[in-house]
């Protein structure tokens, strides 16, 4: 074919550029895998950015983010003219007059970098085809990868062919915003309005000349010219990208001199806290979210959610503040109980020793150690006892030391933690969420991931199935010994409780005297009578997910389970006797704001009104009962400045005081706080240290003040709901008032409740009898 044209130069020039064509045909069609995967006009038309998905709260406050990157795109109005300016005059002065490659500038780079000049030659463009569809990452590559300089080659040629698919579907405009909203500034910031945000707390339409010139300055090295840890060079970048201002006409010789002479002026309040990355409730959000995300197939970390969440952000606030103020001083009572003694002792009361390094080998490290050292254990001990610099958990603020990994197993291992959920049970709303003291150093979940003894906060289930079988909340039983039968394993035992007091009054009780007193013996009787597969069915009915062991003692809490089960099961109550399956998501929308996916309550009837309410009207014997296991909360004034406030509630405390409890019932609300340390033979030594009603009724009780203080909170004091429906069973039985209780108790092993201001049960029961 190009032998019939005569001119040797044409026939070669023909030959080269017919050749030229093919070459990019083949790149663009990736001729026998040989290149590798170029992006189409679809693909050009749609492009793939990553971009964080945002957690808010119920009332619109950001309260975290999921990121792969870190990013926020803005259009093209939002970006400051000086951004805009800067960049074309540093990294493509002929940005207006090419088509996506500037050939001009590409051989000027070949001459400069032959003289020893290294400049690049990609276009604006070219940069955007390598930053957003990503051309030489590896499932862009062919065969050819293995060849050196022609997979360069390649690699360019594609930027080209990409960069002209650009231009032909994008205006200059969005090919710059496409840019800046694509391309990183270090410090995990992507985009310019994270980079605007992170440097100087400004959106990118507000920042001046010396700002613009300093973040675009930013992309040819981020790491060298990060201007927090490279503060000089930095400087001296941003002035070189004024100088190319100031070159091509952007600004004036003026401004120029007075831009260099000023400083970086960084403002780096903005810096995100951990309110904005990770958290409890960002983690429990993802969890939440995960099925609905496998099924839809989304990407929280990529996909530019807004995700709407049923937390409130005052109640959290004050829901974190109460842990701190309250744990803070549990944790110096600890510590003064304890003092040089190491708290890690065996249900015997013996120190555990080596302790350390037993948890040591629980540590995902230990077997790569064991296996470096082939089982020395001299060896393991002396790896975990390197010294080295490291900033801990304190009450007092982070604290650097220098410790070795057993000293800082030791270290922690002594601090208590905490776990705290509240719910609205009338919408099932999740309103606050607490998964620990600090989410930075204690990444386990006390709310939902952590299981625990829930001690007498369980003997409500066995009251339930009473009074949903026959019983009254006036049936009386005598505070007695018992002794309970039964076959384990085909073996015949016997199962004595003893109050937590070790003492029997032997007094004649009610049921509800019983249970706001929290009284093992009467307990147990109730629930050899109802019988104990009825009231591991009626916890589980109400909520309860976790495997229950049926046994005499399931209704003194001897099973685990965890803060978000009880929290659920209880608000059954206060939900007319709905089981709910709490919500904390309503809503979550894309970029634009269109509605993906909106979630509703969904309900079970599980009990009948009647019953609901008079289990509340059971819970309040806890406040009005004589020797009630809640009256610790008298103490907190702010709870009664409306004497028609009413409040009910169950303390817990399991064996040895290794897990503190309360569940507190407001006429809104529905509370759940557990304390206790995370290894169980660490604990409290005495009721009156590690008791429910010492540890975490406070939380409880200071959190309800911070509540009902704030009159924007939209939960104020007041009665509970009167029936909603017939009550047909006795329950106005008033017990006689004791003055003085020294027993009363709430634990399977210890619980006790001084009752130091007696107060009277209800209006309708001021003739009390006196004893």
């Amino acid at each position: 074919m190009f032998k019939r044209i005569k001119n040797r130069f044409l026939r070669y020039t023909l030959i080269f550029f017919y050749f030229i064509i093919i070459f990019f045909c083949a790149i663009e069609l990736n001729f026998l895998w040989l290149f590798g995967y170029s992006p189409d006009m679809r693909d050009i038309k749609s492009p793939s950015m990553s971009l964080s998905s945002e957690v808010y709260s119920a009332d619109g406050k950001l309260l975290g983010k999921y990121f792969k990157e870190n990013r926020s795109p803005v259009e093209f109005k939002q970006i400051s003219p000086n951004l805009i300016n800067a960049l074309i005059a540093t990294e493509d002065a002929r940005f207006y007059q090419h088509g996506g490659v500037d050939f001009f500038s590409f051989f000027s780079s070949i001459r400069s970098t032959a003289k020893g000049e290294r400049r690049g030659g990609s276009t604006i463009t070219q940069q955007l085809a390598k930053n957003l569809f990503e051309t030489r990452k590896k499932q862009s590559q062919g065969l050819i990868k293995h060849i050196p300089v022609l997979r360069t080659i390649i690699f360019k040629c594609k930027e080209w062919i990409t960069a002209y698919k650009i231009e032909h579907v994008y205006s200059k405009q969005e090919i710059l915003t496409l840019y800046l909203n694509t391309v990183p500034f270090g410090n995990n910031s992507f985009g310019i309005k994270t980079a605007t945000k992170k440097y100087f707390n400004k959106n990118p339409d507000a920042v001046n000349t010396d700002e613009a010139a300093m973040l675009i300055g930013m992309l040819k090295a981020t790491s060298t010219y990060n201007p927090i840890r490279n503060p000089e060079k930095a400087l001296e970048r941003r002035n070189t990208v004024l100088k190319q201002m100031a070159k091509y006409n952007y600004i004036t010789q003026a401004a120029l001199n007075a831009d260099v002479e000023a400083p970086l002026n960084l403002d780096l309040s903005y810096v995100e806290d951990d309110s904005q990355g990770d958290s409890y409730i960002r983690r429990a959000v993802e969890k939440w979210l995960a099925p609905w995300c496998k099924e839809n197939d989304v990407d929280l970390y990529e996909d530019g959610l807004k995700i709407y969440t049923t937390i409130d952000s005052r109640l959290q606030q004050y829901a974190e503040e109460a842990v701190a103020e309250k744990m803070k001083m549990l944790q110096k009572r600890f510590d003064n109980i304890w003092g040089k003694k190491n708290p890690w002792i065996d249900p015997d009361g013996n120190e555990i020793k080596d302790y350390a390094m037993k948890m040591a080998q629980k540590l995902p490290i230990y077997k790569l150690v064991d296996k470096k050292y082939v089982g020395n254990i001299d060896s393991i001990r002396k790896f975990f006892s390197r010294p080295k610099r490291m900033t801990v958990f304190s009450w007092k603020g982070e604290h650097d030391t220098t410790f070795t990994t057993l000293d800082s197993i030791s270290y922690y291992a002594r601090l208590l933690n905490t776990g705290m959920m509240t719910i609205e049970p009338t919408s099932g709303k999740i309103k606050v969420w607490v998964g620990g003291i600090d989410h930075k150093y204690f990444n386990y979940d006390h709310v939902k991931q952590s299981k625990r003894q829930a001690g007498s906060t369980f003997k409500p289930f066995a009251y339930l199935t009473a009074l949903d079988n026959g019983y009254t909340p006036c049936d009386k039983f005598t505070d007695k010994p018992v002794s309970v039968k039964f076959m384990d394993k085909g073996k015949e035992e016997v199962w004595e409780p003893k109050n937590a007091n070790w003492v029997f009054s032997y007094q004649e009780m009610s049921l509800r005297w019983a249970m706001g007193k929290s009284v093992n013996s009467i307990t147990a009787q109730l629930t050899e009578k109802v019988g104990w597969d009825k009231v591991v069915q009626y916890a589980h009915k109400c909520g309860i997910e976790s495997h229950l062991e049926s046994v005499p003692s399931v209704s003194l809490g001897t099973n685990d389970v965890s803060v978000y089960e009880m929290v659920r099961a209880y608000s059954t109550f206060l939900n007319r006797g709905n089981k709910i399956d709490p919500l904390l998501v309503t809503k979550i929308t894309d970029q634009e704001g269109n509605v993906l996916k909106e979630f509703t309550l969904k309900t079970e009837r599980v009990l009948s009104e009647e019953i609901a309410w008079l289990m509340l009207y059971m819970f309040r014997g806890g406040m009005e009962e004589p020797g009630g296991t809640s009256q610790a909360l008298w103490e907190y004034n702010g709870l009664w400045k409306k004497n028609s406030n009413q409040i009910g509630g169950k303390t817990g405390t399991s064996s040895g005081f290794v897990d503190g409890w309360y569940m507190g019932i407001t006429k809104d609300l529905v509370t759940g706080v557990w304390v206790g340390a995370d290894d169980r033979s660490i604990h409290f030594t005495t009721s009156e240290s590690g008791e429910g009603s010492h540890t975490a009724l406070p939380i409880f009780g200071r959190f309800m003040e911070k509540v009902y203080a704030d009159p924007q909170s939209g939960y104020q004091p007041g009665p509970f709901p009167k029936p909603w429906s017939k009550i047909t069973k006795q329950y106005d039985c008033p017990s006689p008032h004791i003055r003085s209780d020294t027993t009363a108790t709430d634990s399977l092993s210890g619980d006790s409740t001084l009752m130091t201001v007696p107060q009277p049960v209800e209006e309708n029961k001021e003739k009390e009898i006196q004893q």
